[in-house]
């Protein structure tokens, strides 16, 4: 094991499961139709609208929050249409989360529901001592800094023995800043010859979690 910690954060969306089960692509679709119908917009221009939301404000709810208003419980009423049954249990990732020493901890720019349905069927329910969502991080996503404070303050997490595990680089800026070790889970596993690489101190890129958590050389 790479990494002395006492404090696993880690995301969730194409983290704890690969990028090839599609389900980040239903996500999009579903938040694209969303645009579609507040905006009566064809298909070129909900991709420009979500980019550029995006790129403006971290995530395309806060940018439509920011600028139309919207309700945020009304645009997050589409997770319940996702089909989760893409995802599958991994029972290699539970039992390597399962033996980390300390606390293991979700930080996402999902609501809990999701967690809840994508965690449930990766089998990996019961794993984490906490959950902090979007709703906790009253409405601000990562990358901003102050979700990051929210969840430092509401689990008392010290940086220098917290490990922070992440598929966007640009969501580690912050907790590489505040002292924390940081892995950027890149894609699907693939072959080679180690799983992981290092970038610099405390930092490492990680092509299959469960091999680096695992230590897997």
């Amino acid at each position: 094991m790479p990494i002395a910690a006492d404090t696993w954060i880690l995301d969730l969306d194409n983290t704890l499961y690969p990028p090839s089960t599609g389900l980040a692509d239903q996500m999009n679709a579903r938040i694209r139709a969303y645009l579609a119908k507040l905006f009566d917009a064809d298909e070129p221009e909900t991709r420009r609208l979500q980019a550029a939301l995006v790129a403006e404000h971290g995530t395309t709810l806060r940018g439509l929050m920011n600028t139309r208003g919207i309700d945020p419980h009304d645009y997050l009423a589409w997770e319940h249409t996702i089909d989760y049954s893409v995802l599958h249990a991994d029972p290699a990732l539970a039992a390597v989360l399962g033996g980390l020493p300390g606390r293991k901890l979700l930080f996402t720019n999902g609501s809990a529901y999701h967690a809840d349905q994508a965690l449930d069927r990766l089998g990996l329910t019961g794993l984490f001592d906490g959950v902090f969502d979007i709703l906790a991080g009253e409405l601000i996503p990562k990358p901003y800094p102050e979700s990051y404070r929210r969840f430092v303050d509401r689990y008392a997490v010290a940086p220098e023995r917290a490990v922070f595990c992440d598929d966007l680089a640009v969501n580690l800026r912050v907790p590489e800043q505040l002292g924390m070790a940081t892995v950027w889970v890149s894609g699907d596993p693939v072959a080679g010859p180690s799983p992981y690489e290092a970038l610099g101190p405390r930092r490492w890129r990680a092509w299959d979690l469960t091999a680096f958590l695992r230590g897997d050389v």
